[in-house]
């Protein structure tokens, strides 16, 4: 699966759990549902993931746990607030740049409407993907 299909799945499963479950659960709630929402689909998925950060010759050896890994490919991070600020758009851009991946997306479920709390992160992704 390309990236643009893994986002298409992790899209329709946010939109089904939160049809299903609402605003208002913990985070950690929603990560677990679709962590397994993925891994049926075939999907290898890692959550909270320790990601190192490097910086000159400093390594720290856990630098923030990525709140979901898809097939090593796409990260998810997840919220279940009011309202997300600018600040987790541009955490989940940096968590892109440090793993060097492509894509990611941040989902707050606490969104009244899910359409308005999936926002789609994209470090170098190319035009036609």
């Amino acid at each position: 699966m390309n990236e643009k299909q893994l986002g298409s799945e992790i899209v329709n499963d946010c939109f089904q759990i939160h049809q299903e479950l609402g605003p208002g659960l913990l985070e950690s709630v929603y990560e677990v549902i679709l962590a397994d929402e993925l891994r049926s689909l075939g999907l290898s998925i890692e959550r909270q993931k320790p990601i190192p950060i490097r910086y000159k010759e400093l390594i720290f050896d856990e630098g923030f746990r990525a709140d979901i890994i898809v097939e090593n490919r796409v990260i998810i991070e997840l919220k279940s607030v009011e309202a997300v600020s600018r600040v987790h758009s541009k955490q989940a851009l940096t968590y892109l740049k440090l793993l060097d991946y492509r894509l990611g997306y941040l989902v707050n479920f606490g969104s009244e409407l899910i359409k308005d709390g999936i926002t789609r992160v994209v470090n170098r992704l190319p035009e036609n993907e």
